[in-house]
């Protein structure tokens, strides 16, 4: 448009956007939002994105009067129009409407006067309270944002990147990058840099803005001194320029690519970065067959397995079952088919504080290990919707055996794991004929049980009370579910309840011995919990006691009934 009909943001303009962008045919013309605009749609656009507030559109367009009158035109001049959307650099009517259209897309928007030039109009070319059509044809768009939404770092898309995905914390990315300062001079550039998102790199603002962008993409940066150098600027070092004292710099950036990098445990002692992307969205389960190659090294470099290279068939083992050590086992099983990956696994999840003789050398005890993997096959374990009710008891069965070795070796984390997973397989007994039922109900019990124990023994009281409370709503006379109840009751200072449960449990079994010493556990530790609130409130009544009394010449005298 020319400048004469180019309106700046008026007090009264308000953010009134339409909610959705209707779906139109060619030819066929609708209302966008409520506010009288129309919008018919005269050739189709491009893909599915449409531009956002802020973004730099490029446009040709050609204004007319309702009865036909052209006032401007883009076209007749040879040049695209530029402008920057939802910014009020245009009349309202444009703002909303261009906002609904696709690359390539032409319209013709008819737009009433409260979004165009109003009751005074714009003479001499546009009439007061003049009704407008303009044919719109959007050539393309810059996406712009302002990504601390305080205007201190602009970024404007010169190209697109590729899929959805954007670099997180941990991720190492690789970018080239070239800044300047406003006048034009280079002050620092780099190709192929890389580094972690959350350390940054040249300046805070390199971290903000990859954090934000697509593989591929490349961007123009605009940053003020708050996200570059502030106040004190920066002195020149090597073959870097000086950044004076708040300057904003320019900075062109491209990422390259990233090295996705997640903690595959929650404290954060196994990490795994991918070194290469697997295939598809499959990935194994507890007792996959795994096959994999695998380079296992010190800190130091040394090398101290090395298997499934040169020839060698792939070290095949079975996930969650003790044949490698834990880290490698769980990182393993956050892998895809033909993922390469380096996982960094902690004592705690490697070799403890004991020496390991491995194949190529010893890992001193205490060591960090990281291990260069390739996935290279897996055949999951059966998942309980591809199995019939048979195969289901079976493996639930099977399953549960393995907890009880599992808590006979005293590792009760992973036993706890085997009976969730027992009782998943027959949690759903409903096309179950009479006896697999039976059989569901006992696993069932048992399974809930002994996963109960295993909470009691990992100190999760609250999860063993939920599982005793599963088996006591299966058989309300259960000895053991009430007994171990009482256990997680007293360990959660919930005395009352756990009393209940114990007498309860002698009701149906006057003679177990378990319960009567449990009984007594419950009574020295009512003892002691009465003990302790006597010293408390003790202490409490005794610096009561050491409070200076009131003074009885400030005391208020008792008025006293003489009668009485």
């Amino acid at each position: 448009m020319d400048d004469d009909f180019d309106i700046p943001a008026a007090e009264d303009f308000q953010d009134d956007f339409p909610d959705e962008n209707p779906a139109l045919k060619v030819g066929e013309e609708k209302e966008i939002g409520n506010q009288g605009l129309k919008k018919k749609l005269i050739k189709e656009g491009q893909g599915w994105d449409t531009p956002d507030n802020g973004d730099e559109v490029e446009v040709h367009y050609t204004g007319t009067l309702m009865n036909g009158t052209q006032f401007d035109s883009s076209r007749d001049r040879g040049t695209p129009f530029k402008f920057k959307l939802g910014q009020g650099q245009v009349i309202k009517g444009w703002d909303l409407g261009i906002k609904t259209m696709k690359k390539g897309e032409n319209a013709i928007f008819t737009i009433p006067a409260e979004l165009a030039y109003g009751e005074a109009g714009s003479p001499p070319t546009i009439p007061p309270s003049a009704t407008l059509q303009f044919d719109v044809e959007l050539l393309s768009w810059s996406s712009v944002k302002d990504i601390c939404k305080d205007g201190g770092i602009v970024k404007k898309v010169l190209t697109e990147g590729e899929k959805w995905e954007n670099p997180k914390d941990l991720d190492e990315v690789l970018v080239n990058y070239e800044a300047r300062l406003e006048d034009g001079s280079v002050v620092s550039q780099s190709e192929g840099v890389e580094f972690v998102v959350r350390d940054g790199y040249f300046c805070p603002a390199l971290e903000k803005a990859v954090r934000t962008m697509k593989k591929k993409e490349k961007v123009l940066l605009t940053v003020k001194p708050q996200y570059g150098f502030g106040e004190k600027g920066r002195p020149a070092s090597g073959q870097e320029a000086a950044v004076p004292p708040n300057a904003t710099l320019l900075i062109s950036l491209e990422l390259l690519s990233w090295k996705i990098v997640t903690e595959v445990t929650p404290d954060k002692k196994v990490i795994k970065k991918i070194l290469k992307e697997g295939e598809g969205y499959e990935k194994p389960n507890d007792g996959t067959v795994a096959k994999v190659k695998l380079i296992g090294k010190l800190q130091d470099g040394t090398v101290f397995l090395k298997t499934g290279h040169d020839a060698e068939e792939p070290f095949e083992f079975k996930t969650d079952n003790d044949e490698v050590i834990e880290g490698l086992d769980r990182a393993v099983m956050t892998m895809k088919k033909g993922e390469v990956a380096l996982v960094t696994i902690e004592p705690e999840y490697a070799f403890g504080s004991s020496e390991s003789q491995q194949e190529l050398a010893v890992v001193p005890p205490g060591s960090t290990v990281y291990y260069e993997v390739e996935l290279v096959s897996f055949v999951k374990d059966k998942e309980s919707w591809d199995m019939d009710n048979g195969e289901k008891i079976v493996a639930a069965g099977r399953k549960k055996e393995e907890g009880n070795a599992l808590f006979k070796a005293g590792k009760y984390a992973r036993a706890s794991k085997r009976y969730e997973k027992a009782a998943k397989f027959i949690e759903y007994d409903s096309p179950f004929s009479e006896e697999e039922k039976r059989e569901a109900k006992t696993l069932k019990v048992s399974c809930n049980l002994n996963n109960a124990a295993c909470k009691l023994k990992l100190k999760s009281y609250k999860e063993a009370e939920k599982l005793c409370t599963k088996v006591l709503e299966i058989e309300s006379r259960n000895v053991k579910a009430l007994y171990r109840r009482a256990q997680a009751y007293i360990n959660l200072v919930d005395f009352d309840l756990a009393e209940l449960d114990i007498k309860k449990a002698l009701e149906i079994d006057p003679n177990n011995r378990d319960v009567k010493m449990e009984y007594k556990v419950l009574k020295e530790k009512v003892k002691e919990y009465n003990k302790k609130d006597a010293k408390f409130f003790g202490n409490i009544f005794a610096k009561m006691s050491k409070l200076d009394p009131l003074d009885a010449s400030e005391a208020e005298p008792m008025n006293v009934d003489s009668t009485a």
